[in-house]
Parts: C-alpha cells; sequence; structure tokens
C-alpha cells in the first residue's frame, strides 16, 4: 500500500455555533451549510475514538509532536467541563506517543479567569480573532443582536495580558477589510502586545471576489504593504507577522536553492468536525457547498485512508497538477506557491486557476523580495 504523508496538526470543532454573527465568516456566512447538519457540540463519547485515532496516527509514524487546534464557531460554547475532559484525555492517550500541543482559536469575548486557569494547568495556548479597533472590528464582529463584541473581546485580552496568563498568549488573527486603515489597523493590534499576528485575505473565489477587487488594480496588495513598511522599518521587531514572514523565507530559500521544485500553498492540516466527520480546511467552504467534505468519518477510517483520499491528497499538493499553468510558468510562483487553494476557485474548471488575488499576490511578494534583497545587499558591502 501507499506511504502516505502523515498529519501533523488537526483542527477539531468542538462547538458548531458561535454567539458572534460575523458577515465575513467563512464557515456560516459563505457557500456551505454542512453545519447546519452537525451536533452543536463534540459530543462526550466522541472524545475517546477521537484521541485514539490522533495517537494511533502519531504512533504509526513516529511522530515526535503532533497540534491539535479547538476550534468552531466559538469553543469556548462547548463549556469548561467538556473542554477539560478533551485535553484530558487527549494528553493521556498522547503520553508516550508525541508530545501534544494543544490550542484554541477563539473570539474572545467569553475567556473568564476560570477558562484561563484551566488552559494554565494544561497548557493550552489562546489565539484570539480581532480586526483592530473598535470601529475597525465592529465592521463585521458583531454579537447576534448586532451590538458590538469589541468590550468583551477588550475585557479577554487584557487577561490574557497577564503576567500569569501571558505565556498561553499566541498572538492575533484579523481579516483584511479595505475600509479600514492599514497602518491604525496594526497600531491597534499591536497596543495588546500580541507575540504574533495573522493577517488574513477575505476568503473568495474568481465566482465570488473579494471587496474592492476590479481586476487591474492591487488594493490587497497596497493595504499589506502600507502594514509591512510600518513594521518592517520599525527600529525594533515589535511582533511578529506570518504572512511576511512565510514570503521573507520563500525569498531566501529562492535564493539559495534556485533550482529546488515550487511548493504550492496549502492548508496542511486536517479537520475533524462535531460528528467526528473529516473534512478539509474550513478556507474551502468560500468554495461551494460541500467543497470541504471527504465522506469520510473516525469512526470507519483511519487518518492513513484519509490521507489517501484523492480529495486530501489535491488539496495537500500533491495530485498531478497543484497549480494552474499560468503559475507554473510565472516568475514570482516561488514566492507565492500559487495562493490558498480556496481563492483559486471557479465553477469552470474548479481549483485549476491563479488566484483571484494574483495580482495582490504578485505585488505582495516581489515588493517584499526586493526590499529585503536589497537590505541584505547592504548589510554584506558593509561587512565587508
Amino acid at each position: 500500500m501507499r506511504k502516505v504523508r502523515p498529519f501533523r496538526e488537526w483542527v477539531v470543532k468542538v462547538a458548531q455555533h458561535c454567539n458572534l454573527a460575523c458577515d465575513h465568516c467563512y464557515v456560516y456566512e459563505l457557500q456551505d451549510s454542512s453545519w447546519r447538519r452537525k451536533p452543536r457540540v463534540l459530543p462526550e463519547e466522541s472524545v475517546v475514538p477521537l484521541a485514539e485515532r490522533i495517537a494511533e496516527h502519531a504512533r504509526n509514524h513516529a511522530l515526535p509532536e503532533v497540534r491539535v487546534v479547538l476550534h468552531g464557531g466559538e469553543p469556548l460554547l462547548a463549556g469548561k467541563e467538556r473542554i477539560e475532559n478533551l485535553v484530558s484525555v487527549l494528553t493521556n492517550r498522547l503520553q508516550g506517543v508525541a508530545d501534544c500541543d494543544i490550542s484554541v482559536q477563539s473570539n474572545g469575548t467569553l475567556l473568564d479567569p476560570d477558562w484561563l486557569d484551566l488552559f494554565r494547568r494544561h497548557g493550552v495556548s489562546v489565539g484570539v480573532s480581532l480586526d483592530g479597533g473598535r470601529g475597525a472590528n465592529d465592521r463585521h464582529r458583531r454579537s447576534r443582536n448586532g451590538r458590538s463584541s469589541y468590550t468583551a473581546v477588550l475585557k479577554g485580552l487584557e487577561l490574557l495580558r497577564r503576567p500569569e496568563h501571558r505565556a498561553l498568549y499566541s498572538g492575533l488573527l484579523c481579516t483584511v477589510d479595505l475600509d479600514n486603515d492599514p497602518v491604525a489597523v496594526y497600531e491597534q493590534l499591536l497596543a495588546h502586545r500580541p507575540p504574533m499576528i495573522d493577517l488574513l485575505l477575505p476568503h473568495s473565489t474568481w465566482e465570488h471576489p473579494p471587496p474592492g477587487r476590479d481586476g487591474s488594480a492591487t488594493p490587497y496588495a497596497d493595504w499589506l504593504l502600507a502594514v509591512f513598511e510600518r513594521w518592517y522599518s520599525a527600529p525594533v521587531r515589535e511582533t511578529r507577522i506570518r504572512r511576511f514572514e512565510q514570503i521573507m523565507e520563500r525569498a531566501l530559500g529562492a535564493q539559495l536553492a534556485p533550482a529546488a521544485p515550487v511548493q504550492p500553498t496549502v492548508s496542511d492540516h486536517i479537520v475533524v468536525e462535531s460528528d467526528l466527520s473529516v473534512e478539509l480546511p474550513d478556507s474551502l467552504k468560500a468554495a461551494y457547498d460541500g467543497a470541504a467534505a471527504t465522506g469520510l468519518n473516525l469512526r470507519d477510517h483511519d487518518f492513513d485512508t484519509v490521507a489517501r483520499h484523492p480529495k486530501v491528497v489535491a488539496a495537500r499538493g500533491a495530485g498531478p497538477d497543484p497549480l494552474a499553468a499560468d503559475c507554473v510558468t510565472c516568475p514570482v510562483v516561488r514566492l507565492c506557491g500559487g495562493g490558498l487553494r480556496a481563492h483559486r476557485f471557479h465553477p469552470r474548471n474548479g481549483f485549476h486557476n491563479p488566484s483571484v488575488f494574483c495580482a495582490d499576490l504578485r505585488l505582495l511578494t516581489t515588493h517584499i523580495r526586493d526590499r529585503v534583497a536589497a537590505d541584505v545587499r547592504e548589510w554584506f558591502g558593509e561587512a565587508s
């Protein structure tokens, strides 16, 4: 039987519902409706089978570490008792098999001292979704009755930044909105002293393009580059920004190994839903209803079976044609990797297209490459 590339990260949907109604949410507000047919929370009887499947996979592939992200919806709606039981069972089943790095991605509104005490006891790190200051955040991230969520998030972040909890704080996740001032958003996020910021492009496709796209301009690159210049030019590194660091690493790698194969951009984790069905990353739910579904579940299938599924193989960039022909011949494909798979979708030919953000990615990646290359040349020139 063909050897598989093992998974190392699992996103577990411990709660399907959410206490906010974010209008840019890729789970509830885009093309997929499968969440309506799944349990609102991960049932207690599913915890052990889930943990055993992950431990089995780690053991079979001699993985030194696995990562599990508790997700939703809003995962804290599963409740403290259910979450603590899940974390305890995962830790127990993986003991002596692999180190288990557990995190939770939350909107932050429900964080309280008891939650953070629980996370500290079990070493669970916490990421929070926030789009900037009050005005920027409340443009999309409001409660179901339309009220602001900002004050509640602030209270959660204040608790997370306390000395006794600071080690749990993994960072902030922000979705780019062209209506928000980019430098102001960065500095508003920076005020919360995050160790890392993730800047996400709004999940969009050729069928449903992102706001502000007109085919010729590069508004998302312009927005991100304003943040990049503010971040990169600071006299000291104020925080990490994952997107920029990844481009910088790709640029340096292309310089050092120009003949290395192109690596398409993939979200190389697997999702376990609250009914134990196994799905591809949630970003694919922007494409069409059922785009993330595999038809497999953990009651009947192990993760090696999942890894061999043709849909999973293609999504992980290992299919026969992982990138569109235009991408393969593009001079900057080593920098952008073709963009996120979901953003390549068109109903005419599936994912065999450049990203709907192609022009933005070209400008963003080449600017960062050239900026960093110039600094490297200057540094070596001074050093010599």
